[in-house]
């Protein structure tokens, strides 16, 4: 049976970002997100129940948010697969739904990684291969594929630091609530002249480290319809791929090819539509390396081809793609993992801007999972 359309994202909301106060736990953000959302389609948290939640501060999310919302769900799903986590639960509330197990699925997340700091918000497992070696992750893996990329296609660093300076642009544009982190102008020279991470990687080439969260509230079409009333544009649920190729970058199969390949052909196939067809996306951005690679394996332009295609301006304000239309993690916020910050945004293109078709990506751990939806406007189905 085909999952096309079926469902909708009803409520889609962020927590405060940035800098929380003393005291703000990850699993409270998670929940003043929630509220936001499900406020927006006129819930509460006692229609829920469906509830999804990852975090990497907290191993039990989904149950450890069901306390602090004070509810008792049919079904629970705490999938950990990093920043791409809150698509792939996407994918599993939308099978429920369809199934009759539950009708009102939350999907929530939240990090107070730059409270806690980044040491105590994200346990790092250790690859006994890897282990003798040190490598400072999860930076040292994007930069294995960066040098790589640039050995095989002659990827530049100003092709890299053009993601940074697009990335700025748009958030130096943006004018919604919560304000952006980062607006002052950035130049490709800035980006080069900053200091060195890990090579070929600067500090203006990684995300933020910000606190914050966010949540989506996903029902059946026709109960979406009857919660929001005809003024409000609907944001269907067109099409989703799943996909993983290994856990740790020594295992990586290509360090310039991901599952973004296998994710998107399949998230395309269910939507019937092609790269050509997209509108707005919104791709992970933990370092100017993965939207270069995301671009290629997604269909926007042939593989080897990303760091010319960004640097055309193709992907900043005013080009043929918008891409992370927030300043994304790079420039907006970067709460741990981004999936959902990213997911929001991508509702909010459809149903706010007025996008027909709204593209977001989500990656996790080193390239490891790759999860890739399709939104649609009311027009699309």
């Amino acid at each position: 049976m085909s999952l096309r359309a079926q469902v909708a994202i009803a409520g889609a909301a962020l927590s405060d970002m940035g800098a929380v106060p003393e005291g703000t736990t990850p699993a409270g953000l998670a929940a003043q997100a929630a509220r936001r959302a499900l406020g927006q389609c006129g819930l509460g948290v006692q229609d829920v129940d469906g509830l999804f939640a990852a975090s990497t501060q907290l191993p039990w999310a989904s149950v450890t948010l069901a306390e602090e919302l004070g509810i008792r769900p049919r079904v629970s799903d705490s999938t950990q697969v990093g920043g791409s986590s809150p698509i792939a639960h996407l994918n599993h509330a939308r099978a429920l739904i369809a199934a009759g197990q539950i009708e009102v699925a939350l999907i929530a997340y939240g990090s107070t990684q730059r409270l806690v700091g980044r040491a105590a918000a994200s346990v790092q497992e250790v690859d006994p291969y890897e282990a003798p070696y040190r490598p400072p992750l999860p930076i040292a893996a994007y930069a294995l594929a960066a040098s790589r990329h640039m050995h095989e296609y002659g990827t530049t660093p100003e092709q890299l630091a053009a993601v940074a300076v697009s990335a700025r642009a748009w958030a130096r544009a943006w004018e919604g609530t919560p304000a952006a982190w980062s607006t002052t102008p950035l130049e490709i020279a800035d980006v080069l002249a900053a200091p060195r991470v890990c090579d070929p990687l600067g500090v203006r080439d990684c995300c933020l480290v910000t606190d914050g969260g966010g949540a989506i509230v996903v029902v059946a079409r026709e109960r979406a319809r009857e919660l929001l009333g005809p003024a409000v544009p609907e944001v269907l649920v067109l099409g989703i791929g799943e996909a993983l190729s290994h856990r740790h970058v020594s295992s990586m199969p290509s360090l310039t090819t991901t599952a973004a390949v296998e994710s998107g052909a399949r998230a395309y196939a269910e939507a019937g539509l092609t790269a050509a067809d997209v509108q707005v996306a919104q791709l992970y951005d933990a370092f100017t390396i993965t939207p270069i690679v995301f671009l290629e394996d997604l269909g926007f332009c042939p593989k080897g081809e990303g760091g010319p295609f960004v640097a055309s301006g193709a992907i900043a304000p005013g080009g043929a793609l918008p891409v992370n239309t927030t300043g994304g993690g790079l420039s907006f916020q970067h709460p741990g993992m981004n999936g959902l910050p990213l997911l929001v945004e991508g509702v909010r293109q459809v149903r706010e801007v007025g996008r027909d078709v709204s593209l977001v990506h989500g990656n996790g751990g080193a390239w490891s999972s790759q999860c890739t939806v399709l939104l649609g406007s009311g027009a699309t189905a």
